[in-house]
């Protein structure tokens, strides 16, 4: 297999390889990747299955101990490839400047971008003979589609810490995002009675009492207080099963509910909502009989201004733009997420090419520019901040 360097060659490459999220998941990524860094001197590779066939993967160039170690975490699982395609989702065509395929943004670009960076600092530092001033690690994580197992598991195996300066390249339209909401899911099952439908009062409608849940939890999640930097919490009521025909009464409903919360609202308090929700359904639907399952609590993640990781990255958007790059808020959730909120590290951010509005698309893709753009930041950072 011949060894690439470029991030917009290495996006190519990896966007061909089928890495979904249910499907063939990061067995065959993770090879390639662990082919790429095969040769690098000063280079320890670390492979640990989180889950059968389902590889993380961690390269580190070894610094001083006592300084936080410069952590990129990218992962290399996609979503599923769906439908609406006009063109073949691993093929990575480019086309009028952009790349397009299934993990073309999200985010097989931005990984290539911190591959790429990586594999400078190894042969520069192999060039020069010096030892990193840091650190230097990246993390390829599994799961962070789905349940974030990748993430967790790096933290349990310690190839995160605390202290570390952790970032990610999910795909940032341009800037720095540091601020997360909080992800809170939940489960809500009602039990009522099948009645016919010519006789409703026989029985107990249990998707009644469900619309009674969904409309307060969205009032609820509405009437909430914003945060200057997050914006709004939101809810979405994201599947729904319940009933058997039109002409009986159903006698169960089942919810599934994702919550994107900001301060001050948190699951504990959004806990209280679902509570008090299926209390209300309860009343106004006598006979049903509901209960909730929390089944995702992710805190929300603030930003800190004051993060050194911050300083750096913004000095080397800085150098190759020109200009200052805005910092934000990242509206979904990442591995850098999980690792800010279970290690309370402040120094945990979000850079990349391409922009979210592309990712989980049909006919996904990514600007190809902005891969050259990244590319060189990363390359920055570490010549800043590493080498």
């Amino acid at each position: 297999m011949s060894l690439l360097t470029s991030a917009v060659s290495m996006t190519k490459a990896m966007v061909r390889i089928d890495s979904t999220d249910p499907g063939t998941y990061e067995s065959a990524m993770a090879d390639w990747i662990e082919q790429q860094l095969s040769d690098l001197p000063n280079v320890i590779i670390t492979r640990e299955d989180v889950l059968p066939g389902r590889p993380n993967l961690m390269a580190e160039i070894s610094g001083p101990k006592e300084l936080p170690a410069l952590v990129m975490i990218c992962h290399m699982d996609t979503v599923v490839i769906g439908d609406g395609w006009t063109m073949p989702p691993f093929e990575a065509i480019e086309k009028d400047g952009m790349i397009y395929g299934r993990g073309a943004c999200d985010m097989k670009s931005g990984l290539a971008c911190c591959l790429s960076a990586f594999i400078m600092a190894a042969r520069t530092l192999r060039a020069s003979g010096k030892t990193p001033r840091r650190t230097l690690k990246l993390i390829c994580s599994m799961d962070e589609e789905d349940f974030m197992r990748g993430s967790e598991a790096c933290i349990g195996s310690g190839w995160v810490t605390s202290k570390d300066w952790v970032i990610d390249a999910e795909p940032t339209n341009g800037q720095i995002q540091m601020a997360h909401k909080g992800r809170t899911w939940y489960e809500i099952d009602v039990e009522g009675h099948t009645a016919h439908a010519s006789t409703p009062w026989k029985g107990a409608d249990a998707i009644a009492a469900m619309a009674e849940i969904i409309s307060t939890l969205r009032q609820n999640i509405l009437d909430a207080p914003s945060h200057p930097d997050m914006g709004i919490s939101t809810v979405t009521f994201g599947q729904i099963t319940g009933g058997y025909r039109p002409y009986v009464v159903p006698d169960h409903c089942k919810l599934w509910i994702d919550m994107r919360l900001v301060p001050p609202l948190n699951t504990a308090k959004t806990t209280e909502f679902v509570q008090n929700a299926i209390r209300l359904a309860e009343e106004k639907v006598p006979g049903v009989k509901a209960s909730y399952t929390v089944t995702g609590d992710r805190p929300p993640i603030e930003m800190n201004p004051d993060s050194p990781l911050l300083a750096e990255l913004k000095k080397a958007c800085h150098h190759v733009t020109g200009q200052q790059p805005e910092v934000s808020c990242f509206t979904g959730y990442t591995d850098t997420a999980v690792i800010a909120g279970q290690l309370h590290n402040r120094n945990c951010m979000s850079y990349g090419p391409g922009c979210l509005e592309a990712a989980h698309q049909p006919d996904e893709w990514v600007v190809i520019d902005d891969i050259l753009r990244c590319e060189k930041v990363y390359h920055q950072l570490i010549a800043s901040s590493i080498l």
